[in-house]
């Protein structure tokens, strides 16, 4: 008997969901719909559609956090309403974070007093304290240190532009001197966030080619391609491509030389996404910090190995006197004054909190401990690969717990079909080329997190091999089955093998030609 239009029409909680009605038709994709419909309903339709997402516990290719603690979790649940910039609303999580940029007494709003009466003309900021003085920033016993926290390296490595460049005009205009052509020097292996920066704010972008065996800044070339209109050399402790760290040292020394001979005052931002939260603790005697006079400023992602999820970053700058003034801006309108220095406004604490709460979850003691697995990880990694002896070892053994690599012999198959194949096992591993002049190099990276474990590395040497093997066993990619019809027509017949190595040449060819493949963290 057919159903009647009242059964149909019931609520989804009489029934079973997938009994329901509001699963029997594809929901509008583009238009919002005409009628609502049942809290359960929206979440099963939803959640079904995101079952066909990765795994993020296995997506190799990233950099970001994918596990916290289930205690952590709940605090950023509990703090997931509160908005950032509502200082006077919430002055303990203000406490934590910490945007405060300048140290000025007369800037010092009276709530920021309340909260901390015994240090207000200190302030406290806990979490920008903490960075800074990792980072040994030359900070006195009762100095506050100057800093902000950010939607995350992207948006830090902007704000510290954006003060290097004003800090260049100002200079420039005091001496009586153009400031039309500003110019930055970074190598060609910078993210993507570099000429973002450099293109939203008319900034040109030197950058010095990598060469093979080469996928650094070489500091030699870098200070060669300075000039009086450069704001400032970028380099990166921890290469995207390959997880590399840059020889900020002698960077520092030869740019403090140039600088001596030509009267410039040419500083350096040291861009450390991936590496802020690794040197300290793997590499103490390592010197790329404010130790380095010309370092002025450093950017690091709390999202990645900061351990916390995607949404936070932290940008230092070594003085006051590195932050232009004319830079900040205060608003009262929120119910106190407030200094702030950021290129968004409303967003979500959660992050914050959950950035506090590893700091001293862990301290340096937590930190390091994993840090030297996620190394030790990298090296069984390492290993099991160089065992196969069908790939070069790409990355270096000191830098990002990552390693990337490369087959030894691809006229058989590519480092892109290999990825591709990688997915059917449930991994993401990335292929990419080089940035020129280092394009005809094309690399696999797996990025080694601290939720991936002894056996995980195992597991994935263990599936590579059988992916090898399979490709082994293929028919070669230059071999066609070709068949002739009735009508003596040449009948072409290719393998799906063939086909997905087409696909996979032409896109090859595709980010071969592209400037840069750096948004692959």
């Amino acid at each position: 008997m057919a159903l009647s239009k009242t059964a149909l029409d019931t609520d989804v909680s009489v029934h079973s969901t997938f009994a329901s009605r509001y699963v029997r038709a594809s929901l509008p994709r583009f238009k919002m719909p005409v009628n609502s419909i049942p809290k359960e309903a929206a979440y099963q339709i939803i959640n079904d559609e995101l079952m066909l997402d990765g795994n993020p516990r296995l997506n190799l290719a990233s950099f970001v956090t994918t596990w916290m603690e289930p205690e952590c979790d709940k605090l950023i649940m509990a703090s997931v309403n509160k908005n950032y910039v509502d200082m006077d609303e919430y002055p303990v999580t203000t406490e934590l974070q910490a945007s405060y940029i300048s140290l000025d007494s007369s800037c010092l709003s009276p709530f920021l007093f309340w909260i901390a009466p015994i240090h207000a003309s200190a302030q406290v900021n806990r979490c920008v304290n903490m960075i800074a003085h990792l980072f040994n920033a030359p900070l006195g016993e009762a100095e506050a240190a100057v800093g902000v926290g950010t939607v995350g390296s992207s948006e830090a490595i902007m704000l510290a532009g954006l003060a290097f460049k004003r800090k260049w005009q100002n200079r420039r205009k005091a001496q009586g001197k153009p400031i039309d052509n500003p110019n930055i020097v970074t190598g060609a292996n910078v993210q993507v966030c570099w000429e973002k920066f450099a293109r939203y704010f008319e900034v040109e972008l030197k950058e010095v080619k990598l060469k093979p065996d080469y996928y650094v800044l070489d500091p030699e070339k870098a200070v060669e391609m300075v000039d009086e209109n450069t704001i400032c050399v970028a380099a990166i402790l921890g290469s995207t491509l390959n997880g590399e760290f840059e020889d900020v040292k002698q960077l520092n020394d030869l740019l403090m030389e140039k600088n001596k001979e030509t009267g410039w005052e040419t500083p350096i931002h040291v861009d450390a996404a991936s590496g802020g939260f690794i040197a300290p603790f793997l590499y103490p005697e390592l010197e790329w910090d404010f130790r380095l006079p010309l370092v002025k400023s450093i950017n690091v992602s709390g999202h990645k190995y900061g351990l916390v999820y995607a949404g936070i970053g932290w940008v230092i700058w070594r003085s006051k006197e590195d932050l232009p003034e004319e830079l900040i801006f205060h608003i009262n309108y929120l119910g106190a004054d407030q200094p702030t220095f950021t290129l968004n406004f409303s967003k979500g604490s959660s992050q914050v909190i959950a950035q506090y709460y590893q700091l001293i979850r862990l301290g340096y003691e937590g930190y390091k401990n994993i840090m030297e697995n996620c190394r030790d990880n990298m090296i069984v990694l390492k290993e099991g690969l160089e065992q196969t002896g069908r790939f070069n070892i790409v990355s270096k053994d000191m830098g990002v717990p990552l390693v990337a690599f490369s087959l030894k012999d691809s006229s058989h198959h590519n480092e892109f079909e290999l990825s591709d194949m990688l997915r059917r096992y449930g991994w993401i591993v990335p292929a990419y080329t080089m940035p020129p002049d280092a394009q005809n190099v094309t690399v696999l990276r797996v990025v080694i997190r601290e939720d991936f474990s002894r056996t995980l590395a195992e597991r994935l040497v263990n599936d590579i091999q059988k992916v090898l093997h399979e490709l082994d066993t293929l028919p070669s990619k230059h071999c066609t089955k070709i068949s002739i019809c009735g009508d003596n027509k040449v009948v072409v017949k290719k393998t799906a093998i063939e086909t997905q190595r087409e696909i996979t040449t032409v896109w090859r060819k595709f980010v071969m030609e592209r400037k840069k493949m750096n948004g692959v963290c």
